[in-house]
């Protein structure tokens, strides 16, 4: 490939345009999918090389939930990398390696974004354009909330420490906890999203969720519970209230969704099974 052409393919250069019928060959398909997957793939690279200027920050970035938890600990906790002589690089490589994955998020979901876009109706694009625009911050407000528990849900689970030993934490392993928990939460915050979704869709009608409800509630705390590594009430109950109240905004849009369709056509609430009077 010349010089040029893998300047066009990272600035996002079109790869192969669209036949005048609107489809597109098979082949066609997979080369576009490769050259938005090399495209990802050189801003990750790029992003890496970026965060390893600004690894001590992202260190105490990770680093201060532990901190926080500890000056609420008496002695006998401490952190330590067991990974043997290769730790330190390992350590560099994965810490940079979570910046660039979230850095670069909104990149890489819009090159998804981008690949599926040309296979969509116009209806279709409009409502995902609006739910790209809302999936995205709450992804991130999610991440958010993760961090600031986090703090607690270390303390409870350190403090479960007996007397008279010390909790030798390896770092390998509390960075795997801390990007697991900041994940879970994201994820959590999409799900409300897919259920407007699927309302859109016709799957879900609004008075499903409402007959539901109550399920709903006790499923969210349980997911909460299972889902965040530290298991604790406190961290379980950042997670299950916030998207309770989601659900509910969902809830709200998917019977407004409802009532637009029975409006705008008079059989949307007839089930496919009902006798017509014809």
């Amino acid at each position: 490939m010349t010089i040029s052409g893998l300047v066009g393919l990272f600035v996002g250069k079109p790869v192969h345009a669209v036949g005048a019928d609107g489809r597109m060959a098979l082949s066609d398909h997979l080369r576009e999918l490769r050259a938005r997957i090399l495209r990802v793939a050189m801003v990750m690279v790029l992003a890496v090389v970026v965060s390893l200027f600004f690894f001590e920050e992202l260190y105490d970035f990770v680093y201060g939930p532990y901190l926080q938890a500890q000056e609420q600990l008496p002695e006998g906790q401490s952190i330590a990398t067991t990974s043997g002589p290769g730790g330190g690089i390992l350590l560099y490589l994965k810490l940079c390696g979570f910046s660039a994955l979230i850095g670069t998020s909104p990149y890489w979901l819009y090159q998804i974004w981008a690949f599926i876009l040309p296979g969509l109706h116009p209806n279709e694009r409009k409502w995902s354009r609006i739910f790209v625009a809302i999936a995205t911050p709450l992804f991130f407000f999610g991440v958010f909330l993760g961090y600031v528990t986090l703090p607690k849900g270390l303390e409870i689970l350190i403090g479960l420490n007996p007397d008279g030993l010390t909790n030798l934490v390896d770092f390998n392993e509390y960075l795997q906890f801390f990007t697991r928990t900041l994940l879970v939460f994201g994820i959590a915050f999409e799900i409300p999203v897919f259920v407007v979704l699927l309302n859109l869709a016709g799957v879900v009608k609004g008075r499903q969720l409402a007959a539901y409800r109550p399920w709903i509630i006790v499923g969210s705390f349980i997911f909460a519970a299972i889902a965040t590594p530290s298991a604790d009430p406190f961290t379980m109950t950042f997670m299950a209230v916030p998207m309770v109240l989601l659900f509910f905004v969902s809830e709200i849009i998917a019977r407004w969704n409802d009532r637009r369709r029975a409006r705008n056509n008079k059989f949307a609430n007839l089930s496919p099974d009902e006798v017509s009077p014809l």
